[in-house]
């Protein structure tokens, strides 16, 4: 077939015939748009806060809870906002005269969202402010404010190995069993080999659940391992690295530790000696430690008690603030409301402007951009003062 030459005239007219086939045309009234379909699915996976209420209480001992939470009656949504397994919820808590924040990982599957509800673990520990009084005041009908699902700390094909191996203790088996189910209703698509460490047997949080799903589940392996029981059927003492080995796949396997702070300080000591790639080794957010003592990098010639003026929404009060106890919490105590997320440094929510004075922020809870330390930025939820403070907060928490 040849190719037809075109007359340098008639392509100059190929504009101007256009443009009078389309205004020729008869008019055609497009349906009205409303909303973009792309609007509507980023409103229903990043809600901001949810109205939440509690549906279902269920004792697992006498130290911890799975609360089931669903939409409250006058929600605008139409299901609880799709997660990652291993991503977080913040709720929002009036205790007393302070309105704070808490991170709790979701403890249900994503496809237990599309059905209408999350569950969360709460587990009783000393002096716990938040968690002793949910487990002490929430009952079945309890309105909750919660924020959309948070967090990084979740299974990512394209950077972590086919083969997982979960460390666990404590609430912290929250991430995994969450992963578990996930697994097994084909929503992830990887294996899990989970050590759950615990002090004995009737220490384990949701046995005959995790072992139901291990029953039916080929990817699925539960390995628990007791630190102050022997028993036939369980590993003893604590998870090493060559305890890690016994239960590792051949060929590269990623590992996830979510627990007690005492875990991770023992975990990072025993995984390094594995020499895995940076990338195949991954900590949940641990939360900032009570008292900045405990940090040995923490001044101690510093310790005392300064003045702290707190700038926010055109307001201005001055309070006093201890060198052990965070920024955050201070600030939360005087019944200022300030917004915040993971409470561990990292997700940046609390993000403040620090006027004048000294702070202490420990090392590995640093999460700010190189450009906020430069420009005097802190994160209050992580930084403890070393001096009189001035500083500037954001916004508060619906």
């Amino acid at each position: 077939m040849g190719l037809t030459k075109l007359n340098k005239l008639d392509f100059l007219k190929l504009v101007p015939n256009r443009e009078a086939k389309i205004n020729a045309a008869p008019e055609k009234k497009l349906p009205e748009l409303k909303e973009y379909k792309a609007n509507q699915l980023a409103q229903a996976l990043h809600p901001g806060w949810q109205k939440m209420v509690v549906s279902r209480v269920e004792k697992i001992n006498e130290d911890a809870s799975l609360f089931t939470l669903s939409l409250d009656a006058d929600s605008s949504q139409k299901t609880p906002a799709y997660f990652s397994a291993g991503q977080y919820l913040s709720l929002q808590l009036k205790i007393s005269n302070i309105t704070t924040t808490r991170p709790y990982t979701i403890c249900s599957s994503p496809k237990d969202a599309l059905e209408g509800f999350y569950k969360i673990l709460v587990k009783r520990v000393p002096d716990g402010f938040a968690s002793n009084y949910i487990l002490d005041n929430w009952k079945k009908g309890t309105k909750v404010n919660c924020s959309e699902p948070l967090g990084t700390f979740t299974y990512e094909p394209l950077r972590d190995a086919k083969n997982v191996i979960g460390i666990a203790g404590g609430s912290g088996i929250s991430v995994f069993y969450s992963l578990a189910k996930a697994i097994a209703e084909g929503t992830e698509n990887c294996s899990l080999t989970l050590l759950y460490g615990s002090k004995t047997e009737k220490d384990i949080i949701l046995k005959n659940e995790l072992e139901e799903l291990s029953k039916n589940c080929d990817k699925i392996k539960i390995v628990h391992v007791l630190s102050q029981e022997k028993k036939e059927g369980y590993e003893n003492g604590f998870i090493t690295a060559d305890l890690i080995k016994k239960y590792s796949t051949e060929g590269e396997y990623s590992i996830f530790v979510c627990g007690p702070q005492a875990m991770y300080d023992y975990e990072k000591e025993q995984i390094a000696t594995l020499c895995l790639r940076r990338k195949f080794v991954r900590y949940e957010l641990s939360g900032i430690k009570n008292n900045a003592t405990d940090y040995p990098a923490f001044p101690k010639e510093k310790e005392g008690t300064y003045k702290l003026t707190v700038k926010y929404q055109g307001q201005e009060k001055t309070i006093d603030c201890s060198s052990n106890q965070t920024i955050l919490r201070t600030i939360e105590n005087a019944g200022i409301s300030v917004a915040s997320q993971c409470r561990s440094g990292i997700c940046g929510w609390c993000h403040s402007k620090l006027v004048s004075g000294e702070v202490f922020i420990p090392q590995e809870h640093d999460g700010r951009r190189l450009a906020d330390a430069q420009f005097g930025y802190i994160h209050p939820c992580a930084s403890f003062p070393l001096s009189d403070l001035v500083i500037e907060v954001p916004v508060i928490n619906p």
